[in-house]
């Protein structure tokens, strides 16, 4: 695993130790970025599960301002702030150990507004649909943002979540890349 583009490409990054976490590959990570536009002026980016940090390291990498990175595994918290560190990204993040639902409630208090969101839960505990929910009742969604998720192939999600519209969808083997837009 390695960044692919921007100001930090090519830095590897650091996998967590075991079967508790599936980094997305390097193939999908491109193909990710070449959907949601392959570089960004500024904005906060939430990697809610973010397991080695690959996708917020990326996003800070081609441009992103600052990038929340939350797991509920202390391994991949430690993994995180390891990438963080080996690419000089670590001033413009923040890490948080804690269970995704519990996060958002917490950065709701924080009143904050997301330009990109990476939902990439364990497959077996995927809430994408009523989390993606929980962010637009707590606003954290700026408007126009992009919202990706991660999940297995067999499951499919809405087209529409109040405001939030799908508006592409890839699947990669077993996986696939559901990308909403927040319209409201």
């Amino acid at each position: 695993m390695r960044v692919i583009a921007g100001s930090k490409k090519g830095h590897p990054l650091q996998a967590v130790p075991g079967k508790s976490t599936r980094p997305t590959v390097d193939k999908v990570k491109e193909a990710i970025f070449s959907m949601i536009g392959p570089y960004f002026e500024g904005g906060l980016v939430l990697d809610l599960y973010a397991g080695t940090g690959g996708l917020g390291i990326e996003a800070l990498s081609r441009g992103a301002e600052r990038c929340i990175f939350i797991d509920a595994n202390r391994k991949a918290v430690h993994v995180i702030f390891q990438n963080l560190g080996t690419t000089g990204l670590r001033d413009q993040a923040e890490v948080y150990r804690n269970d995704a639902n519990r996060a958002l409630n917490a950065l709701k208090k924080r009143k904050l507004s997301f330009r990109i969101v990476f939902l990439d839960p364990p497959y077996a505990e995927q809430q994408i649909e009523s989390q993606i929910a929980m962010m637009i009742d707590y606003r954290l969604l700026a408007p126009g943002a992009v919202i990706v998720a991660e999940h297995d192939a067999k499951d499919i999600l809405c087209n529409r979540i109040g405001g939030v519209v799908k508006i592409k969808e890839v699947t990669y083997g077993q996986t696939t890349i559901t990308i909403y837009k927040n319209e409201g």
